[in-house]
């Protein structure tokens, strides 16, 4: 169950962040939100750990600055697999949308 409530708090931070940023983050609908959360988990659950063990020098060198970075890539990889319903207009706004739903999933997960 928390899971899927998981799942809709991040396809309504979709939503609700690319209404924010109309020209450089784009959802066609909230089904396609829905969508991209879980391709998000599936990919979070999958390929972020092999990725954060390839990438822990460089986190240790930037004190944990570069797992923004991660974020961003794990966005990105998402919008590649939903397509063009999903999409970002360059990788610095992925970068600030993956700090923009972090920072909400911090303060939803304590409440």
């Amino acid at each position: 169950m928390r899971f899927i409530i998981r799942l809709v708090i991040n396809a309504i931070l979709f939503i609700a962040v690319a209404n924010f940023f109309q020209n450089s983050f784009y959802v066609s609908n909230a089904k396609i939100a829905l969508i991209a959360a879980f391709v998000l988990a599936i990919i979070n659950a999958t390929i972020k750990p092999v990725i954060k063990i390839v990438s822990w020098p460089i986190n240790v060198l930037t004190l944990g600055l570069f797992s923004i970075v991660v974020n961003g890539l794990m966005l990105e990889i998402t919008s590649f697999i939903v397509g063009n319903n999903f999409y970002f207009a360059s990788f610095s706004m992925a970068m600030i949308v993956a700090i923009i739903i972090s920072i909400c999933n911090v303060v939803v997960s304590d409440v």
